[in-house]
């Protein structure tokens, strides 16, 4: 019989894991105030108002079609695609810089098909490439980049539903997924990854690791290997990324609670695994090959995982740090901005169906030379509250404010969220702070649960004013401004930058905003990153059959966004059942990386070759700047 876990989504596997009522037993925001409709309406015309966010985003045709003359995108938009390989506009090219199993050291061995690739899978370039960044360090370009999760069937092709019947396997699958840093360069054939580079390096789920913070040494972080709570081995299900001042590069754990499960079916999970997702069976079968992720045998395990991790790709010698004072839930990316006064604020999503939004403010300032190593562990963590009338709070969650200590709202931040009242979001994906205007944007995927269950903890899901839509299907992108144009701010004010949907099919909320049109369609938006010049790229994790509500939308893609005039462009397609996810720029912006995540074609090598997910280059064929 085959194995489901394995063709699961993440977020499937946290409701097998966790089932939620059938029902949402809440009084209904909607139903209570306006129609459906009307309530929604009420929504984007606010969102269009100057008097609170400037320029409108949500646009009226006709601002649109004049928008569109004067529009400061530097290529013809493309259309949608349903087939096996990437497009990008006339004028512009992609290549391969790596892929899966792509050797990092000349020692390791070549990709083999038949196998999945060598089990010396340290010294290759990992699966599911994720968030990434680039640095650079002198002459050099280094970039840190993600991976996400492994797929079985792919990594042992010769098992059954490729699951793992060895520790042996299980470590081929460890070892596959974290963080690369590696280093590229350029040259007559274009970009390459520098084999053997003293600054390549593999970090793993079993890489020594320091846990910094509030919860740093807490009981709940303490096992028989680590008494101390203070050292932990490995970080794992490394989605979005993020990058400091200080030039340390930022992996965010997600999905974490799908690798721990008990050999022992009596064990019995606390309310807190409950809210967390971690049941009894994992999703790779580590449980039953190494003990460290059996909770009949290490119950606090899965504490010490859910974090931002920090990294120095510049120094292949470096101890990564478990930020605790971040939170931990499942951290979707950690977008960086420094305040008006000097402080370091991290803007931080819970990607899980009516999670919440976050944000962390330092205690101290950030100075350019000075000691970084307390600016990510003593500070405020924060969350959202969006309120109806296009205002906002950021609840501090203290002692005060939670019932809980400073430690335990690190480790169950979650918990500290709904005890405060926060808004319940459509799964807070990627946020993007602009670096020409002080506005940060965050990527509200999808919620096909919203105003039909509660969240894991509970907590109301009506549909409100930032999260309209019953059973989302598309996502939505929400904006603020923080009051004082300073990001440290405890108010702010929000609109809708856009709602995506089908207005081929669809002419009320489920049609979109203004700013959809036949030519940009797109569902579950998800990564986003600026360039210089204070467009935003949104890239899309969705559905990509192409059929019934999503007909017209084919491939996932990467749209490019006009914040002032808030028109919305497609750039780029990937094969048929990737995602595309993760965006950094080289030193000189005039070459972009761009990953592309478990394709179902045979990308990139073609029919009878397995399907590895990749990093690819794009440039314009003159050279010019990209972003």
């Amino acid at each position: 019989m085959a194995d489901k876990r394995v063709d699961l989504s993440w977020d499937d596997w946290d409701e097998l894991q966790s089932a939620r009522p059938d029902e949402n037993d809440f009084d209904r925001v909607v139903e209570s105030a306006l129609s459906r409709r009307g309530f929604l309406s009420g929504v984007l015309a606010f969102g269009s108002g100057a008097a609170v966010m400037g320029a409108g985003a949500l646009l009226s045709s006709t601002t649109a079609a004049e928008a569109a003359k004067t529009n400061r995108f530097a290529f013809k938009p493309i259309g949608v695609a349903t087939d096996a390989t990437v497009h990008v506009p006339e004028g512009y090219t992609w290549d391969i810089l790596t892929r899966w199993g792509d050797p990092l050291f000349s020692d390791a061995p070549e990709f083999d098909h038949a196998t999945g690739g060598d089990i010396k899978s340290d010294r290759i370039f990992g699966e599911n490439t994720d968030g990434m960044e680039l640095f650079e360090l002198e002459d050099r370009q280094l970039i840190a980049v993600n991976h996400e999760y492994v797929n079985p069937k792919l990594n042992l092709p010769q098992n059954e539903d490729g699951k793992p019947v060895s520790a042996e396997e299980v470590l081929k699958f460890q070892n596959l997924q974290g963080v690369t840093v590696m280093e590229v360069t350029e040259g007559a054939q274009g970009w390459d990854v520098v084999q053997d580079s003293p600054y390549n390096r593999r970090i793993h789920h079993n890489t020594p690791m320091r846990i910094a913070g509030p919860a740093a040494g807490h009981d709940m972080l303490k096992t028989d290997a680590d008494p101390h709570g203070v050292e932990v081995l490995g970080t794992m299900n490394n989605c979005g990324s993020g990058k400091t001042p200080w030039g340390t590069y930022l992996t965010c754990e997600e999905n974490f609670n799908g690798y721990f499960g008990s050999t022992d079916a009596s064990f019995e999970r606390s309310d807190a695994f409950k809210r967390y997702g971690i049941g009894l069976e994992s999703r790779y079968d580590y449980e039953k090959f190494d003990a460290r992720y059996d909770l009949s045998k290490n119950p606090n395990e899965p504490n010490r995982f859910g974090y931002i991790v920090e990294i120095d790709p510049t120094d292949p010698n470096s101890t990564p740090v478990k930020r605790t004072a971040l939170g931990r839930f499942k951290h979707e990316n950690a977008e960086v901005v420094i305040a008006k006064d000097g402080r370091v604020v991290v803007y931080l999503g819970d990607d899980e169906r009516g999670e919440y939004l976050y944000k962390f403010v330092s205690a101290d300032v950030y100075k350019p030379g000075a000691d970084t190593e307390n600016l990510l562990n003593e500070g405020q963590l924060y969350v959202a509250k969006f309120n109806a009338d296009g205002s906002g709070t950021w609840i501090a969650l203290t002692p005060a404010t939670t019932g809980m200590d400073a430690a335990d709202i690190c480790i169950h931040t979650r918990l500290a969220a709904s005890s405060v009242g926060a808004t319940t979001m459509d799964r807070p994906e990627w946020v993007a702070a602009n670096p020409i205007s002080v506005e940060a944007y965050c990527a509200l995927t999808n919620n096909k649960n919203r105003g039909k269950k509660p969240n894991a903890g509970g907590d109301d899901t009506s549909a409100n004013a930032v999260n309209p839509r019953d059973e989302n299907h598309y996502g939505q992108i929400v904006r603020w401004r923080p009051a004082l144009e300073n990001h440290a701010s405890d108010t702010f004010t929000w609109d809708l930058y856009v709602m995506a949907g089908n207005p081929n099919l669809y002419g009320d909320q489920y049609g979109g905003s203004s700013n959809i049109n036949a030519g940009n369609l797109f569902n579950s938006p998800d990564g986003m990153a600026f360039d210089s010049a204070g467009l935003l790229w949104i890239q899309t994790d969705g559905n990509y059959k192409n059929e019934g509500d999503y007909e017209g939308m084919g491939n996932n893609q990467m749209l490019v966004g006009d914040p002032v005039t808030g028109e919305i462009v497609r750039f780029m397609t990937v094969p048929y059942g990737a995602e595309v996810t993760g965006l950094c720029w080289s030193a000189d912006r005039r070459s972009m990386f761009v990953g592309i995540q478990h394709p179902a074609a045979p990308f990139p090598d073609g029919a009878g070759k397995l399907a590895r997910s990749a990093v690819v280059v794009v440039k314009r064929e003159d050279n010019g700047i990209l972003g």
